[in-house]
């Protein structure tokens, strides 16, 4: 784990076998609030869709959807908020028998109720909640909601899975059930009810908090990103925590004792004179995964296009051309395209709906082999990915779950030029709306002169190759027409004005260069 935090934000790179996986960053300005819990007041009941909006005072209201409003805590189970493999459901079942509670019946506007995050807004929708709540520890998430005990399915082993279980159902409290965590494997009973008793305090400051707060207001903030990640990361497969700030440093070394204290020798000030993610090479990878091309060893390439909806990526064989037959070609550039692929969506953090427009082979053996190794790829990806085989037309649809905006949003914004579109008209289409538009109008204006003002590159169409087209409307319309250069214009802006002379405007904008 490489830790850049001396600057306004903190970054965080997980690096296996030398290769940059995932990036997490985390602006001290502006923190996420996934997994924070509010006191909100219900909005908007819509029945239509299930589900409501509450309001956590954050801006965006928060989604809250009917299955994730609790009803009968002893029958449910709550979404878990990491990724960490938890045998938990995605959310709460419907009760057996009898019909499924609505909307309109569990809340009403205007009423306060008590949510967590699961999901940071992302784009233009807002943050996503749950009643049923998940205080995550080291070793344990509480669940003060439900009744639920669990071991993560990232514990392979059956004995301890069930020695685990037996310790669990000691420790129950009270109120609430638990899930042991990844990191537990192997804990002692007194690790676990550590853990446990710090969780369940927790819990009951944030109870007799919001009993007296006011909704909407914040109830409970989790640990920032480089302590969570410390939490939730620092094992014994993992080799070393480096930090490039002493202050963070002193920091996490102070809450690794607290926590783990046989793995504190792991946490490194980084002593490097070059910036940390340069010294690691991670930088350039950061900035090779803002690309919408990405080159694959043999010569093909991938290109991403990330939409509001779904993310639609294509394989291409580009320089690579192989050395016996077309369908060797295709298949190899296919299975490298499935490594790298799944590389990239980890380390973009790339979710929701995802196409990949793999090459088309004609053998189904080859198809198999493709759609095989692809899954095998994803596999070490803790967020859930869910594939399908390859259509024939060579498409394969899958879905990844996404908590938090990808790579790409965070670092980058839409183009202050183009707005976001990605393109603009160009020159020559431009200098041709404005000699349809002197077509339309121009025989509106009184002067004798009319002077367009657009874009250098527009001007020097208009000048240029149309100069032939503006003279014959200058014949048509029995005017002088002017063409000047506005340096400040988008090149997609003009205007067109009359004046008496064209001396007049001559003082007042730039020559068209020649």
């Amino acid at each position: 784990m490489v830790v850049n935090s001396d600057g306004p934000e903190t970054r965080v790179a997980i690096v296996e076998g030398g290769q940059l996986r995932e990036v997490y960053i985390e602006r001290k300005r502006e923190r996420g609030i996934l997994g924070n819990v509010y006191k909100g007041r219900v909005q908007r009941v819509l029945p239509g869709m299930q589900a409501a909006f509450v309001d956590i005072g954050v801006g965006k209201s928060a989604f809250l959807y009917v299955a994730e409003v609790r009803t009968d805590h002893s029958d449910w189970k709550p979404a878990f908020l990491e990724d960490d493999g938890d045998d938990v459901s995605e959310a709460p079942p419907p009760k057996k028998g009898g019909k499924a509670p609505r909307i309109e019946d569990l809340l009403k506007e205007g009423q306060e109720v008590v949510v967590q995050i699961t999901k940071d807004p992302i784009g233009t929708k807002g943050a996503r909640s749950t009643t049923y709540v998940s205080i995550p520890g080291r070793q344990l998430v509480y669940m003060p909601t439900v009744n639920h005990i669990g071991v993560s399915r990232r514990i392979s082993s059956d004995k301890e899975r069930k020695r685990l279980r037996e310790l669990l159902e000691k420790l129950r409290p009270e109120e609430g059930g638990l899930i042991v965590r990844t990191v537990a494997d192997g804990a002692t009973e007194e690790d676990l009810r550590s853990d446990r008793d710090y969780l369940v305090k927790r819990w009951s400051e944030t109870v007799k908090k919001a009993e007296k707060a006011k909704a909407p207001a914040l109830l409970f903030v989790d640990l920032d990103l480089l302590l969570r990640m410390v939490r939730d990361h620092l094992t014994e497969e993992l080799d070393r925590v480096i930090i490039d700030n002493d202050g963070d440093f002193q920091r996490v070394r102070k809450f690794v004792r607290e926590i783990a204290p046989s793995l504190e020798h792991k946490v490194e000030r980084y002593a490097g004179s070059d910036p940390i993610f340069d010294g690691y090479g991670i930088e350039l990878e950061i900035n090779r995964s803002l690309e919408r091309k990405v080159w694959l060893k043999s010569g093909g390439y991938l290109i991403f296009d990330q939409a509001e909806a779904a993310t639609i990526i294509d394989v291409n064989t580009g320089k690579f051309v192989g050395s016996k037959d077309l369908e060797e070609t295709l298949t190899k550039t296919n299975l490298e395209a499935a490594g790298e692929i799944a590389e990239q969506l980890r380390l973009r953090n790339i979710g929701g709906i995802i196409i990949v427009d793999f090459i088309d082979m004609e053998k189904e053996a080859s198809r198999r082999k493709v759609t095989q190794a692809f899954e095998e790829c994803l596999a070490d990806d803790k967020s859930r990915t869910s594939v399908t085989g390859i259509s024939s037309l060579g498409l394969v649809e899958m879905s990844r779950k996404r908590t938090r905006e990808s790579l790409g949003r965070i670092l980058t914004e839409p183009c202050a030029y183009c707005a976001g579109k990605g393109y603009l008209k160009s020159a020559a289409t431009v200098a041709s709306e404005i000699l349809r538009q002197l077509r339309r109008e121009g025989d509106a204006f009184p002067q004798e002169t009319i002077v367009v003002l657009a874009h250098g590159d527009v001007a020097q169409q208009l000048s240029g190759e149309d100069r032939i087209w503006v003279e014959a409307l200058e014949k048509r319309l029995q005017k002088s027409i002017v063409v000047r250069t506005r340096g400040s214009f988008h090149l997609e802006k003009f205007e067109i004005q009359g004046t008496a002379s064209a001396r007049e405007d001559a003082a007042k904008a730039e020559p068209v260069k020649a």
